[in-house]
């Protein structure tokens, strides 16, 4: 799949066009690439059966571009805009907070084109004395130049895991293959993994080296063997294929699974009992006898632990909890009857809201929130009163053609830098669900931006706190936060903490969900969905909730549509 290869290609272009002053190109491009690299079809398949234009965003213009680059591996009116751009520019935009108007200016201002460049500059405070940015802007761009170069280390899992995935179907259908699993912290799920592991069966394995190393997927070979390969795939994700014994399957599964802090924490429950547990399995010390290794659930089990979900294998408690019986409910996808944050074409989404919500019909639910963004988030074309008035009109229209789904009208507002909402009270009454959020400012104290989260969870109107700490995978560390005082309060007036899925986001942290625990809390889940295909990321919030310890009962999502009308007032 040339998915994400296209999409950059098109948020490249539309780089260059903002830098250039072009007023609206910039957000078409934007939003084309957007549907792009989150299309679960390949996009060549797309232009060889003729439908690039059936994909949302893509119009005449942009369609003739993707087929040009597909057919030839290149583009010429990229490559014009190249040349009338300073080499280098580009790889400036990719720290968080410089657009292309700041890159722009440190160009002309400082001559800065490299990231090495960027740093020395702030380091010598040459950036604070450019006008308009000042000692903070530095600040902020010396943090995210370190987390620009962490990210080259790191991926998204989001946007890893279909390949991976994909990679395990393939081999999961050939004859000579019994078994797959993937390991390691994709398995564990964790936001942001190193590389990929995947664990076969086969007695056959050159013949699977053979396959994998030849895949479609792969973008060169680091190494091949007997019973290990290692190759980097086209997106540059490092994958680690090995081919197991069945008899030692389950203890190598639970060794490659990890993490290595939960099999440190295994490996000394085992030396109390005068045992050895490896990869090969779970042996007596003295006789040298197998005691368990075939599946992890008889390795549990024998160490007197109920079984531990990979998600939970992180060494925070799981442990003493499974020795104890005291392991949470765990939270699966069919509990979910709602996604409850989801946008459509009335904002800056890509798909109307009768796409929505057919999307989500089919995947299980049975209804969804819609919440476009509201007038103070203009980069998103967000709803003044009127329009939200005009789309009820639509939402009213849809829900009677809908059967068994229902769309709820709602918002996601933006909490302003002095704590007020952008929407009157009176129109955030009329919606059934409130999500407000922080989008601005964030470049504030840690005392100011609770404030302002507090203002939030003391309006009346408002149901849930969307992507609480504002983190970025790979782009934007969290903004601090007076959690203490915000769970308190969360708790006193009723409102939800979200578990945002969107990959880049997955926002509560694990770590934040797991301390939340001693507070009498409820969740919800919202995908942040702006187009079908982001509708699936669902998943990856059920993941992070069971990372956070949370059980099925403080989700409001599991909860039937009257019951969350009452949890939420309406």
């Amino acid at each position: 799949m040339k998915n994400q290869e296209v999409a950059d290609i098109l948020y490249e272009i539309a780089d260059y066009l903002e830098i250039k002053g072009v007023q609206w190109k910039p957000r078409a491009y934007r939003r084309a690439a957007g549907a792009i690299e989150t299309l679960s079809d390949p996009i060549e398949e797309v232009y060889h059966q003729g439908e690039l234009q059936e994909v949302s965003g893509v119009g005449e213009s942009i369609a003739e571009k993707i087929a040009e680059y597909l057919q030839r591996g290149e583009l010429e009116y990229l490559n014009n805009l190249r040349e009338e751009m300073p080499q280098g520019l580009r790889s400036l935009m990719a720290v968080e907070g410089i657009g292309p108007k700041m890159a722009e200016k440190l160009y002309q201002e400082l001559k800065i084109t490299t990231v090495d460049e960027l740093e020395h500059a702030a380091q010598n405070h040459k950036i604070r004395e450019l006008e308009g940015f000042g000692e903070k802007t530095e600040q902020n761009i010396l943090e995210n130049i370190s987390m620009y170069r962490e990210s080259h280390e790191r991926f998204v899992l989001g946007y890893m895991l279909p390949d991976v995935e994909e990679i395990k179907t393939q081999l999961d259908e050939l004859d000579y293959v019994s078994r797959v699993e993937i390991a390691g912290s994709t398995r564990r799920r964790r936001p942001t993994i190193g590389d990929a592991d995947i664990l076969v069966i086969s007695d056959n394995s050159s013949k699977v080296m053979d396959f994998f190393t030849s895949s479609e997927k792969v973008a060169r070979v680091l190494s091949k063997g007997e019973r290990k390969s290692t190759v980097v795939l086209k997106n540059n994700l490092q994958v680690d294929l090995l081919v197991i014994d069945e008899k030692n399957f389950g203890a190598a599964l639970l060794y490659f699974t990890g993490s290595k802090d939960h099999n440190i924490a295994l490996r000394k429950r085992a030396i109390d009992h005068n045992w050895k547990l490896s990869e090969y399995g779970l042996e007596d010390r003295e006789s040298e006898e197998t005691l368990a290794s075939k599946t992890e659930d008889e390795i549990y089990r024998k160490l007197e632990l109920e079984y531990i979900i990979p998600e939970l294998r992180e060494n925070r408690g799981e442990i003493k909890a499974a020795g104890e019986g005291r392991l949470p409910e765990v939270l699966n996808f069919e509990h979910l009857k709602s996604d409850l944050h989801v946008h459509s074409d009335w904002s800056e989404g890509v798909h109307s809201m009768k796409e929505m919500a057919l999307t989500a019909k089919a995947s299980g639910l049975k209804f969804l929130a819609l919440c476009d963004h509201t007038q103070g988030l203009g980069i998103a074309s967000g709803l003044d009163e009127d329009d939200f008035q005009e789309r009820q009109k639509e939402i009213d229209k849809v829900n009677e053609e809908l059967e068994e789904f229902t769309i709820l009208p709602g918002a996601e507002v933006n909490i302003d830098s002095d704590g007020k909402l952008d929407l009157a009270n009176d129109a955030l009454e009329e919606l059934d669900v409130v999500v407000a959020a922080i989008h601005s400012g964030l470049s504030q104290s840690q005392e100011q931006i609770t404030e302002r989260i507090l203002s939030a969870i003391h309006n009346e109107h408002v149901d849930i706190i969307g992507h609480l700490t504002g983190r970025l995978l790979n782009k934007r560390q969290p903004y601090e936060l007076g959690l203490p005082a915000i769970y308190s309060a969360a708790e006193d007036q009723d409102v939800c903490l979200e578990i945002n899925c969107f990959p880049t986001r997955m926002d509560l942290p694990d770590s934040h969900l797991i301390d939340a625990k001693d507070h009498d809390l409820r969740f919800s889940i919202g995908t942040d969905s702006h187009s079908t295909e982001h509708l699936r990321f669902i998943e990856l919030g059920v993941t992070l909730a069971r990372r956070g310890w949370i059980e099925p009962n403080r989700v409001i999502n599991t909860l039937e549509l009257a019951e969350l009308k009452k949890q939420l007032g309406i």
